[in-house]
């Protein structure tokens, strides 16, 4: 059931009455997600609010934030190092000299693009950081 948080002014002010108006709770399917994000745009156009409407909504988007995280993974076991790789250089519109100087070395970029030159710890670091994701799609799968 789809619900409509339109009237500012009678939304509650504590804490406990917002999670009697919507309960605190993982979202499981479209319809939670509507709800959760209706109530969120309504606490987020508030001026000023109250630390429990802080805390409320600041859980309450962490609940949306996992469910749209879980609805849009991305499944990457199946991916190698190498095509992950070449797949966020092109996404960042990256050469291999642009690689290369990343890592320290304008000539490293193409050795590892080629297959010559293994990532080491810290180009998988450096990787993970510069292009915001996890260090576990730069290591060779078994």
């Amino acid at each position: 059931m789809n619900r409509t948080f339109a009237k500012l002014d009678q939304l509650p002010e504590s804490f406990d009455a917002l999670n009697a108006l919507h309960t605190l709770r993982p979202i499981r399917d479209q319809t939670d997600l509507e709800n959760a994000r209706q109530l969120v745009d309504a606490l987020a156009v508030l001026r000023v609010r109250n630390q429990d409407e802080e805390d409320y909504l600041e859980t309450l988007s962490t609940l949306i934030e996992k469910y749209e995280a879980e609805q849009n993974a991305v499944d990457t076991s199946d991916l190698m190092p190498l095509e992950v790789l070449r797949y966020l250089m092109e996404g960042h519109d990256m050469s291999a000299s642009d690689l290369g100087r990343l890592l320290g070395n304008r000539e490293l970029g193409a050795a590892i693009l080629r297959g010559d030159r293994q990532l080491s710890k810290t180009h998988i670091q450096i990787l993970s950081k510069h292009f915001a994701v996890s260090s576990d799609l730069f290591l060779a799968k078994k």
